[in-house]
């Protein structure tokens, strides 16, 4: 494999790492700025916001820029991004600050893919795509547990920090790892756009919502969470998020397999058994080895999901390759924002801190049914195929997988 794909590796193990490190230190940084535990979980909503808007902007941006150039440049405004929020003085600009760094992270990821699919033979692109994700996995393994220890040991302004310096390591190894690559052809975005008028994407886009709303309704309160009913300290949750983080790298082994065998009874089982897992969560959290055991399942169970719902994604949307990939980060940063938002809003209501493991558990049996919506439709829409069509499809059709994700637009 291209050491190039290092650079991207290291980027996407930054960004994973800002995304999540901030709810390890939530308790810290709602003491040093003087806001509540659930005013300071609307930073998680503020980060999904920012991917939400940057997505679709920066990736149409990058139709105009060279891909080496766009990656320099979104991994520079991640860079300043976590230094902003290492200087906040007050609870508004850090708001800002997380704001500014989650602008880039869809379009990483989205021009990312190309730029790694390009890198190699295109026998390999799969393989160097998930190269590139690897950064994002261990940044939940590693990162996120290091961050949170550094964070409660020198401060949570530390934590942002060295999430900074991950960000400056990023952008010295693309200019100096990440060849340079022709410039991109005008796309029209009207065609982009015209996918999203089938309801098979909308669907699409609302099975990760909610299914993995529910995931962060639980997760965005964690720490908290976590020291109030099981008195786990800051030692003990470092392991728990190890612990979620390897719970992430398991499960997406395991969903890239079930999701090339059988795309859409994987994701029904994945989204149920989220749904159950985190119902769960409300007995098991109040005690220690349990909590710990609950939260790794949680986040199996949940990247189980996850290649079956972007596999889904980018056949629903067929027609926008490159819009599709910011869809995906757009529908998770959505449930990422709206799971944060409910969870502090039933605990601020005083339903106690089991509430949001079971609103998660509502969140995700509704994923569940649109899930099962799409299903259904595909089943009806599905055409009766012949002998002799089958025979003529099979002899005409051009392979669609190589074009889905890592397509050039169309020179005029």
């Amino acid at each position: 494999m291209p050491i190039a794909l290092l650079a991207l590796a290291i980027g996407a193990f930054g960004i994973g790492s800002t995304e999540f490190a901030v709810m390890g230190v939530l308790p810290d940084i709602a003491h040093n700025l003087h806001v509540s535990i659930p005013q300071a979980g609307y930073l998680v909503t503020g980060y999904a916001i920012g991917v939400v808007v940057g997505a679709p902007l920066l990736t149409a941006l990058a139709n105009r820029l060279s891909r080496k150039h766009m990656l320099l440049a979104m991994m520079a405004v991640f860079t300043i991004g976590n230094l902003a929020a290492a200087m906040a003085p007050n609870f508004e600009t850090l708001m800002a600050a997380r704001i500014l760094t989650a602008l880039p992270h869809g379009a990483f990821f989205g021009v990312g893919s190309v730029v790694a699919a390009k890198l190699v033979h295109s026998s390999q692109r799969a393989r160097a795509i998930s190269m590139m994700f690897l950064g994002l996995t261990i940044a939940n393994v590693l990162g996120v547990p290091a961050s949170t220890a550094l964070g409660h040991a020198a401060g949570w302004r530390m934590t942002f920090a060295s999430i900074a310096g991950i960000g400056a390591i990023a952008v010295i190894g693309v200019a100096l790892l990440v060849p340079r690559m022709q410039e991109h052809g005008q796309v029209r975005i009207s065609t982009e756009l015209r996918a999203f008028t089938k309801p098979q994407v909308w669907l699409a886009l609302g099975i990760a919502t909610f299914g993995f709303g529910g995931v962060f309704a639980t997760y965005s309160y964690i720490a908290p969470m976590l020291n109030k009913l099981a008195g786990i300290g800051p030692d003990g949750l470092t392991i728990t998020l190890a612990l979620f983080g390897l719970g992430l790298t398991v499960g997406n082994l395991i969903g890239g397999r079930l999701a090339d065998r059988a795309l859409m009874p994987s994701m029904y089982i994945a989204l149920g058994g989220l749904a159950v897992t985190l119902a769960l969560f409300a007995l098991t959290v109040h005690n220690q080895v349990s909590a710990m055991i609950t939260v790794f399942f949680i986040g199996m169970i949940a990247f189980i999901a996850i290649p079956a719902v972007q596999t889904k994604i980018m056949r629903s949307a067929e027609e926008a390759p490159t819009m599709a990939a910011a869809a995906v980060q757009s529908g998770f940063n959505i449930a990422n924002a709206a799971g944060a938002f409910l969870g502090g809003a039933v605990i601020d209501a005083g339903l106690g801190y089991t509430a949001p493991n079971l609103l998660g558990a509502v969140l995700a049996s509704i994923g569940l049914g649109l899930a099962i919506t799409s299903g259904l439709l595909d089943k009806r829409r599905k055409p009766v195929r012949t002998p002799a069509a089958i025979e003529s499809a099979t002899t005409t059709e051009a392979p669609v997988p190589d074009t889905e994700i890592t397509s050039e637009p169309q020179r005029a």
